[in-house]
């Protein structure tokens, strides 16, 4: 891999394609004999027990299978990708073998490939939020972000959780663009993306503590008012719920797809909004987590 270099000046990381596809049927991995070793380990500290019946009867979706396609067609005729980062919430089924590596195989060129899990709805957000950091340093002028969770828990969890009714896996693009400000904070994130706000074409990202709903609210107001008074605002199922944002609202993430609802809905209504070159939030809050996510798309040139 060829040492990295500083980005040109006035460059961002844009969001350039999103697309997402539901998923039906099983992944063979479903019945691979380790599924079940794995799982044993993971939970046996915790005194979980395992889900026998649906270990025997073999359902679940490989996210390596499942997101293949998707990225193939995203990328396809493209420039090389220099960086891959799969991102969950729901475990993958393809226990011994990284799909986030597999996945990379999909790509042209030789990306950096990790994934990112264990940050509930955040790491959706998360996952942005590292490409642009690495584009500020020279590290990739194209990233793909992969997003995918698949219907099946394997094991019996201490507490209600939310499973999704559909495999879906996301695909986001972003290459380097034109345009001030691919922000990545934590905390000062907010404060910086209301002095500069990303230029046309580029993505800031913001993650920060938000641990009572109000203060999320009056958050989601202020990346709002920064980004534009003409602001498309998308919001997760963790939002939707605030009456102070009902009329603020332009769109809204469906439910029964916790992870990736928020970004297929995201991937419906982006076209039009570009068309019409109106900004976009995206906000999510995970109130389990206590923290409240942002991405604001500069409107496009």
């Amino acid at each position: 891999m060829p040492a990295a270099s500083a980005p040109p000046p006035g460059t961002a990381l844009g969001l350039t394609r999103i697309l997402s596809a539901y998923t039906d049927g099983r992944s063979e991995t479903s019945l691979d004999p380790d599924l079940r070793v794995f799982v044993s380990d993971l939970v046996r500290p915790y005194g979980l027990p395992l889900r026998e019946d649906l270990l025997q009867e073999g359902v679940g979706h490989s996210y390596a299978e499942l997101a293949e396609g998707l990225l193939r067609e995203a990328v396809a005729d493209g420039p090389p990708v220099d960086l891959l980062i799969l991102a969950f919430d729901s475990p993958d089924v393809r226990p011994g073998a990284p799909s986030s590596l597999a996945l990379s195989r999909s790509c042209p060129g030789e990306p950096l490939a990790f994934a990112l899990c264990d940050q509930g709805t955040a790491g959706a957000f998360g996952a942005l939020r590292i490409a642009a950091a690495h584009h500020r340093t020279g590290g990739c002028r194209r990233a793909v972000v992969v997003l995918a969770e698949q219907t099946t828990l394997h094991y019996r969890p201490a507490a209600p959780v939310e499973l999704p009714r559909r495999h879906c896996a996301v695909v986001l693009v972003c290459d380097e663009a034109d345009g001030i400000g691919d922000t990545d904070e934590t905390d000062g994130g907010a404060a910086a993306l209301g002095r500069h706000g990303p230029g046309p074409g580029g993505l800031a990202v913001t993650q920060e503590p938000c641990a009572e709903p109000e203060s999320a609210v009056n958050a989601v107001h202020d990346r709002v008012r920064s980004a534009g008074a003409d602001a498309a605002l998308l919001l997760d199922t963790g939002l939707a719920g605030e009456p102070a944002l009902g009329d603020a609202a332009t769109a809204v993430a469906p439910g029964g797809q916790p992870f990736t609802g928020l970004w297929t809905e995201l991937a419906r209504a982006l076209p039009a909004w570009q068309a019409r070159q109106r900004p976009v939030v995206v906000a999510g809050l995970d109130r389990r987590l206590g923290v409240l996510s942002t991405l604001t798309l500069g409107a496009g040139p």
